[in-house]
């Protein structure tokens, strides 16, 4: 994502579930970028070969990968190999010729200029008809009982209550992943904020902070996004920042409004998209919304294998995933 704690509460038992939660929802393949494929799927792989299909570690984008490789390996007669990464070494991939598709981008420009139009080794697919919003958020709590503390002008007032061990005497500003865009530390700064950025690590780890604050009613500031699955159950209150503006956030270090509006893409290589394969033409269709995304999310986060919650999606919508094939 250009995309991330209750640290206050957080104990070993909780950062092990957090870590367990990784590694049954970031990725269904568990293959190592150097993995090769396993067995070739039946009738039809000859057709299609094999995919590399990048996993990045947070549920939404599990959901997309899931239903994408359900039905390119049950329908297209491919055989999928996923590979768990996080989002700039998957961009990697696509130079060395081992990803085939991330499939669901959050911004970087970045590595677009860097992989699509210098190196010209990926191209942009197209849209996945989910819109991607990133902020700061607190717990439903916080903002019932502190209502102008969705105003980040009166952040400053809060920070010794969401002072932590790990922000140095600051009010703590909670991430995620570091690998997930983020824009928070140049906020923090350029708007005079009394707060450090500190790192969960992963969804998992955020999202238990954020449940863990409501329930205990324990003071949290912490980066999200949608779509979210999270959402449904634990509805946190946006903080809001300066109004995005074309260019405000161009200079990476001087960035003092909030995050845009992301219109989530698919990004493939150029040696996919050109190799005539069936699955590269699922890739450029593949569409669905948020909602969409959320009730896959849902059914994987309540304990569905990832290839379990596609097929009963991929069943209920037949006539969006032939819209995909034909």
């Amino acid at each position: 994502m250009n995309k991330a704690r209750l640290l206050l509460n957080r104990t070993v038992p909780a950062v092990a579930g957090a870590a367990a939660a990784i590694m049954l929802f970031a990725g269904c393949g568990g293959a190592s970028v150097n993995q090769s494929a396993a067995d070739p799927a039946a009738d039809g792989a000859a057709a299609c070969g094999t995919v590399n299909v990048a996993m990045n570690a947070w549920v939404g984008y599990t959901a997309n990968a899931a239903v994408y490789s359900y039905v390119a390996k049950n329908e297209l007669g491919c055989t999928v190999v996923q590979k768990d990464l996080n989002e700039q070494i998957s961009w990697q991939g696509f130079a060395s010729g081992e990803v085939d598709i991330v499939i669901e981008n959050w911004g970087h420009d970045d590595l677009a200029k860097q992989y699509i139009t210098d190196q010209k080794v990926a191209v942009d697919a197209g849209a996945t008809g989910n819109v991607g919003y990133i902020g700061w958020y607190v717990a439903p709590w916080m903002a019932e009982k502190y209502p102008d503390i969705t105003e980040w002008e009166n952040l400053n007032k809060y920070a010794s209550m969401l002072a932590t061990s790990e922000s140095g005497g600051k009010g703590q500003l909670l991430d995620g992943d570091p690998a997930f865009v983020t824009n928070d530390e140049a906020l923090v700064k350029n708007l005079n904020l009394d707060y450090k950025v500190v790192f969960s690590g992963s969804e998992a780890a955020l999202i238990q902070s954020f449940r863990t604050a409501e329930q205990n009613k324990t003071p949290i500031l912490g980066y999200f996004y949608e779509p979210q699955w999270f959402l449904a159950q634990v509805p946190l209150k946006k903080v809001n920042l300066p109004a995005w503006t074309e260019g405000c956030d161009a200079n990476a270090e001087e960035v003092a409004c909030d995050y845009p509006e992301y219109k989530l893409n698919k990004i493939i290589s150029k040696k996919f998209a050109d190799s005539g394969s069936p699955a590269a033409k699922l890739a450029k269709s593949f569409n669905w919304t948020n909602e969409d995304q959320n009730a896959v999310a849902t059914d994987i986060q309540g304990g569905m294998m990832p290839e379990e919650a596609a097929k009963k999606w991929v069943d209920a919508n037949e006539d969006a995933v032939n819209a995909w094939l034909n």
